[in-house]
């Protein structure tokens, strides 16, 4: 497939002023999704109790992350459908029904009673729910980014589309918060009892807003003239034949960014909690501070790719975040306080925001727009899936095979140099074909 730069298929169409409207709209249904998945992350002590409980607590733990991996495996399937949805119905078609899909998976959560109550009925609720959000949330990168991309002027795509990352850090800040106010205000059996299902509560209370508020966008002018033409749709065989290289190397150019994402604001509350002994609600205050730093510093990250080339500025972030994750986890070792914990997670929210900042427009210039919600949400999603999803229980299992805490900059060093790798792969590639 000849590969395109960030001006090709951009539709001519008159100046207009930013597409905050639908920044907005797209923003707040994604918001809403990453925020149910967090929650389950931050909660996955908990929910290991009270629905995988095991004569030891790490098996618990395992199982519970584990359930929390086994959502990514339906991220793919979701792509699969709904980025395929995404170029055959539109971008709007695909967000809505995303959002919809995401109430039901949380519903189920929120009321799902425990393995002490209904008995193995429970579990298997638990991992019924954790894949429809799976399925949701593999559908929303591709027409969400898509989306904010087909909104906005060529020059300035790194910079809209880095929101689609900004209210990601938004959803950390939200799920951190309501973690931590509920750890605060309530006691550890309050919290198991019912507290827990307040936090997942709120996704499903905000969630009818959300869905109301998408229904309402337009369709994006690219893909309106794409609609137009006569010809077959069929951007799933097209990406999977014409696409595959650009494919493969846009999942290796996510892989370092969204596993070092998943280890350092994921993982470590549930890292913090059990292996620095750091109190559940200080915990989250690390979290949230990640979550702040990246809502903030993805859109700067953005319009530096936009002014500087976003492989440049991917390339160097990947460098430092590769080396610089041991150094962090040596320091939260060596001074296991609060005070420590809040200042790596600071550097984690801009390192994770330099890496993530660039990459939507990055993979919206290689995928024309009659495939660009299929290519976008199968190469960030395949990527998520085999080096984010499972982060934590890969790193959990790191932790107890080798007997060292500082086991999950190991992974986080070999998935940056993958990343690296496949950046400057890409970037020869796209220079090759990039028009005269």
């Amino acid at each position: 497939m000849t590969l395109h730069s960030s001006t090709v298929n951009t539709v001519a169409r008159p100046a207009r002023r930013g597409p905050w409207k639908e920044i907005v709209a797209a923003s707040f249904g994604n918001a809403l999704e990453f925020y149910d998945l967090l929650i389950y992350g931050y909660f996955a002590v908990v929910i290991g109790k009270l629905f995988f409980p095991s004569d030891n607590e790490t098996t618990s733990l395992l199982l519970a992350v584990g359930s929390f991996g086994i959502s990514f495996l339906m991220r793919p399937l979701g792509a699969l459908v709904l980025g395929s949805y995404a170029d055959r119905a539109g971008r709007k078609a695909s967000l809505t029904l995303s959002i919809l899909i995401m109430l039901v998976g949380t519903a189920l959560i929120t009321f799902t009673p425990s393995y002490q109550q209904i008995g193995l009925a429970a579990p298997l609720l638990i991992i019924v729910a954790r894949m429809l959000q799976g399925f949701s949330t593999g559908g929303e990168f591709g027409a969400a980014t898509a989306f904010m991309v087909e909104h906005a002027d060529a020059s300035r795509r790194g910079f809209f589309a880095s929101w689609q990352l900004s209210t990601q850090g938004l959803a950390t800040v939200l799920a951190a918060g309501v973690s931590a106010l509920l750890s605060h205000v309530l006691t550890d059996v309050q919290l198991n009892d019912w507290g827990w299902r307040v936090a997942f509560g709120i996704g499903l209370l905000i969630g009818p807003v959300g869905f109301y508020i998408r229904s309402q966008i337009d369709e994006t002018p690219d893909f309106q003239q794409v609609a137009t033409r006569s010809e077959e749709k069929t951007p799933l065989r097209d990406v999977l034949t014409k696409g595959r290289d650009s494919l493969l190397l846009a999942i290796g150019v996510v892989a370092g960014a969204t596993a070092f994402n998943y280890v350092h604001k994921l993982y470590m509350p549930t890292y913090a909690l059990k292996q620095l002994q750091i109190a559940a609600t200080s915990s989250y205050l690390g979290a949230l501070v990640t979550g702040v730093t990246l809502m903030l510093m993805a859109p700067v990250f953005g319009s530096l790719s936009d002014r500087y080339g976003r492989f440049r500025v991917l390339t160097l972030a990947l460098l430092i975040t590769g080396l610089s994750s041991y150094p962090m986890f040596l320091w939260l070792n060596h001074f296991p306080s609060v005070s420590t914990l809040l200042w790596v997670q600071a550097v984690v929210g801009v390192l994770i925001a330099a890496c993530l900042g660039p990459i939507p427009a990055m993979l919206a210039d290689i995928f024309p727009t009659r495939i660009r919600g299929t290519g976008l949400a199968l190469s960030y999603n395949f990527s998520v899936t085999l080096f984010g999803g499972f982060a934590p229980l890969i790193v959990t299992w790191m932790i107890e095979a080798t007997g060292s805490k500082l086991a999950p900059s190991f992974y986080v060093m070999a998935t940056s140099l993958v990343s690296v790798i496949a950046v400057i792969l890409l970037g020869r590639r796209m220079h090759r074909h990039a028009p005269a």
